[in-house]
């Protein structure tokens, strides 16, 4: 079983600030440019949780194929590829996120 992660904490660079949701954008521009940066937090956040998924479903697919004649030789040589290929992937994503964060 999968130990309880951390809770997601990010540094967040000197230049950032704290948006006042009560005070309208004094332009068009800078609206945009504050839901970009939204959006991009949020796409962040979203590929953050695909790698937790990514390796949770590696554990449980190690658990399969180590599970021995309760699981049939198919599901297990599928599950064995997945618990090799999914960690990578899952590495892969993180290292992506990492140099656009």
């Amino acid at each position: 079983m999968p130990k309880p992660s951390k809770p997601a904490l990010r540094v967040v660079s000197a230049e950032a600030e704290v948006y006042d949701l009560m005070r309208a954008p004094t332009t068009t521009a800078e609206r945009v440019q504050r839901l970009q940066q939204e959006a991009r937090a949020l796409a962040v956040e979203q590929i953050e949780s695909l790698e937790t998924l990514l390796l949770q479903a590696a554990a449980t697919a190690k658990e399969i194929a180590g599970g021995g004649d309760a699981y049939p030789v198919g599901a297990r040589e599928i599950a064995s590829r997945l618990a090799e290929d999914l960690p990578s992937r899952a590495g892969n994503l993180k290292m992506i996120v990492s140099r656009t964060a």
